[in-house]
């Protein structure tokens, strides 16, 4: 089984896939980062990403 990683938002924004193709151990690994999550994050980058889109996190879901 393959997985992917869907980007939720909080807003009207729709859920996007970002990467797809993953195991499942992998698929874990990326969601167990804290800078895959708006109220974890802690880069610049990450946080300004927020500022701009409102929260989001990214969960995963196997693929289709």
């Amino acid at each position: 089984m393959r997985y992917e990683i869907v980007r939720h938002y909080a807003s009207n924004r729709s859920n996007r896939v970002i990467k797809r193709g993953l195991t499942l151990e992998q698929a874990q690994a990326h969601c167990k980062d804290p800078e895959t999550s708006s109220s974890t994050c802690q880069s610049a980058e990450r946080i300004r990403y927020t500022n701009k889109v409102g929260r989001w996190f990214d969960g995963y879901r196997e693929e289709k």
